[in-house]
């Protein structure tokens, strides 16, 4: 249930990614009072997402949450958070609600709890998700080198904690179940070597050693591949 679109460059990409995404949330809010759209974090996000804030939505009805959050306070650099009030909730899209992951516990373990029943409160299935991929082939905080992986990968709890070894800080991150429970799932990435890492990602081999796969694998929500040079 992949489908793979492709764009010349990252400009053109940007441009159709909001308008995909906007089409999704105003066919939901058509047809419910409130839609809720999943984000990641990164530097690559930061154009679609100030194209997005743009689009003419019902804003106020939509939330906003992150597939995933470093554990460090929103006035920090590293922070997802921070990034989507700078550059998402912005404009038109200033309306919208965020469901941040950051509570302030010292761990990330101590926020699982309340986040999960934050987020099952939200209106389920989400009307899309929004994924990057690393260059391990990780997606929200689903790592390849983390203990946590296989919970990540098996539980039907909405969020856990997870512990990389090879990125900084500890996360927050949303399992495959909850990314899954979506009506629609976009996988955006740029770059040839990204590139061939999908190619990997699509052929055989563990879910393991590359994670995106189990979105790529599964057949229940439909994936959109977004990749330009």
């Amino acid at each position: 249930m992949c489908l793979l679109q492709e764009y010349a460059d990252a400009p053109r990409l940007t441009a159709a990614l909001a308008q995909h995404v906007a089409k999704r949330l105003k066919a939901d809010l058509a047809q419910q009072e409130r839609a809720v759209l999943v984000v990641s974090g990164g530097r690559s996000p930061v154009p679609f997402f100030q194209a997005l804030s743009a689009q003419p939505l019902a804003w106020s009805r939509v939330t906003v949450t992150l597939a995933d959050e470093r554990w460090v306070p929103p006035d920090h650099a590293d922070s997802n958070e921070a990034l989507v009030r700078t550059h998402l909730l912005k404009g038109r899209a200033a309306k919208a609600h965020l469901r941040p992951l950051w509570t302030g516990d010292a761990a990330p373990e101590g926020a699982v709890p309340a986040l999960c029943e934050a987020l099952d409160a939200l209106p389920r299935p989400f009307s899309e998700v929004i994924l990057g991929m690393g260059e391990d082939g990780h997606i929200a905080s689903l790592f390849p080198d983390a203990a946590e992986l296989g919970e990540g990968l098996r539980t039907q709890a909405a969020a856990l904690a997870v512990h990389p070894t090879r990125a900084p800080h500890a996360r927050l991150s949303l399992s495959l179940a909850a990314l899954l429970n979506s009506r629609d799932v976009v996988l955006m990435i740029s770059g040839p070597e990204k590139r061939a890492i999908l190619e990997r990602a699509l052929g055989d081999g563990p879910e393991a050693d590359l994670p995106v796969r189990a979105i790529l694998r599964q057949t229940a929500v439909p994936v959109s591949i977004f990749w330009a040079p």
